[in-house]
């Protein structure tokens, strides 16, 4: 009898966490089976199974500008993770670990631009770009998440709740230097911290539209979300080709999720709880 309640137990617990999965997973398998149709298919609503111009509609989008664009958004991606999250935790273990005068002042300072939207810089960022040289150009569309404001709020809490002051101050006798403390220390410790920070950062360069939209004016300079726009608004009325486009341009963020979901999940949880 116990052995029948628990297999019941495991089922229902496995139809309530299934039925959740299928429902955010429909919408990304409906754009990859669209991605498969003709638009003649697609008006006549015969896209739940995959078609069969799978290869015309990828051929379709390779031969515009799309791979490049896709280029370019993985290296802006890239170099904006990259540099974001090494400056976010730098950042966050100097305020979390070290005593200075104004820290607290610098802190808050930081947590109070966090409530200012983006959008009311953006002008003004524009403006500067464009003053020192660097409109039409990729470095005003990484250089704009160097200075992240939620990255050092999130390394600092993050730091401050795992990493134990006491195994710092031991290095410290030991005759540890600062670099080799946050290297060999803190990077393990806030790895987690690290992938979550990541997977965010490089998400949000990878969605970013508006800010390539006013600084980007040569095809060659586009990136993803504005090679989709130029799709969806141009004279090309393929939308078999275009649902492509679009599955395309999520198959990294996909990859990235899958690979850093478990450290995703340990990031938010380890770092919501100081203990």
């Amino acid at each position: 009898m116990r052995r029948r309640m628990k297999r019941l137990k495991t089922i229902g617990m496995f139809i309530a966490m299934g039925i959740p999965a299928i429902i955010s997973l429909l919408p990304f398998y409906l754009m990859f089976s669209m991605g498969t149709h003709n638009t003649g298919e697609l008006y006549r609503g015969d896209f739940l199974l995959p078609g069969s111009h799978l290869v015309n509609n990828f051929l379709t989008v390779i031969t515009t500008n799309f791979s490049l664009s896709y280029l370019n958004s993985f290296y802006i991606s890239v170099i904006a993770t990259v540099v974001s999250v090494f400056i976010s935790a730098l950042t966050g273990f100097a305020l979390a670990k070290y005593k200075f005068k104004l820290k607290k002042a610098a802190y808050f300072f930081i947590i109070g631009t966090m409530m200012i939207p983006a959008q009311l810089g953006l002008v003004a960022y524009v403006l500067q770009m464009r003053m020192i040289g660097l409109a039409n150009t990729h470095v005003p569309l990484y250089i704009c998440f160097f200075a992240s404001a939620f990255g050092v709020f999130w390394m600092t809490q993050f730091i401050q709740s795992t990493v134990p002051t006491e195994v710092i101050e031991s290095a410290r006798i030991d005759g540890c230097r600062e670099i080799s403390i946050f290297i060999r220390i803190i990077v393990p410790y806030i790895k987690p911290a690290i992938i979550t920070l990541c997977m965010l950062v490089f998400l949000w360069s990878w969605n970013n539209y508006l800010l390539p939209l006013i600084i980007l004016n040569k095809d060659s300079l586009f990136t993803v979300p504005l090679a989709l726009a130029r799709l969806n608004s141009g004279n090309f009325t393929d939308y078999g080709a275009r649902l492509m486009a679009l599955a395309i341009g999520t198959i990294p963020l996909i990859i990235i999720f899958v690979i850093g979901s478990k450290y995703f999940i340990r990031g938010l949880t380890a770092g919501a709880v100081k203990g």
